[in-house]
């Protein structure tokens, strides 16, 4: 079976940054679609779009008191197709990383996490086309070399492709950014109570009948992966 999956990140910039404004996690996000499913998802974003004459980027940090009802129906939208949409991100808890496991390069580093956090959905026989968001100032062969070590590391599957695409071209990837944004914010603890993005939050957590928090391995709607950088249980 064909999946695509489509890729945003979030903060990246505390990996560099001494001052970090209470952000602790960088994160890295993913929505997982079978490619049979791209068609009409998009479809279906397109009329929430008219029905509420929203048609600029989809972003989590575009959500508004008069833009809620838009973003909560999105939501709605990601769990109308119950398992065959599912979405999944990795917090990389920023102070904890020893650089010198990544040849002291933060790059590198980022596109460890970055396989990390696809490698473990990668499952036998499938095949994936993956779409990360388009970055000018990164490496110009990284997506060679994250699709080579996702293919070794993954011989009964096949990754056919890993491409970098604007997310302004990508309304997938702007749901990706959307939901990694609300992962962020309550990892993080950077939401105002109240706030339209707080209650768009609690609209989620609605909807997944828990908070949003880190999840086993086996969570496999809202998976949210806390990993730890130095080992233990």
């Amino acid at each position: 079976m064909l999946f695509e999956v489509y890729c945003d990140e979030s903060n990246q910039d505390v990996l560099t940054q001494k001052q970090r404004n209470h952000i602790q996690f960088m994160m890295i996000g993913s929505l997982w679609i079978p490619a049979e499913l791209r068609k009409e998802a998009k479809e279906k974003i397109k009329l929430i779009r008219e029905k509420y004459k929203k048609f600029g980027e989809i972003k989590w940090r575009k959500v508004s008191p008069a833009g809620l009802a838009f973003y909560k129906e999105l939501v709605d939208l990601f769990f109308a197709y119950g398992q065959e949409m599912r979405f999944r991100c990795i917090a990389v808890e920023a102070d904890k990383i020893n650089w010198q496991l990544h040849g002291n390069n933060q790059e590198l580093g980022f596109y460890k996490f970055y396989y990390q956090m696809l490698h473990h959905w990668i499952l036998d026989f499938n095949e994936y086309v993956i779409f990360c968001d388009h970055k000018s100032n990164t490496n110009q062969n990284a997506m060679r070399e994250l699709q080579a070590c996702l293919t070794k590391a993954n011989l009964s599957s096949k990754v056919k492709q890993v491409q970098s695409l604007s997310s302004q071209t990508l309304d997938l990837i702007q749901i990706t950014d959307l939901l990694l944004g609300m992962a962020s914010a309550r990892i993080n603890k950077h939401v105002l109570e109240n706030s339209a993005g707080d209650q768009l939050i609690k609209h989620l957590e609605k909807r997944l009948d828990r908070a949003l928090c880190p999840t086993s391995k086996d969570e496999q709607k809202f998976n949210i992966f806390k990993i730890n950088l130095h080992g233990g249980w």
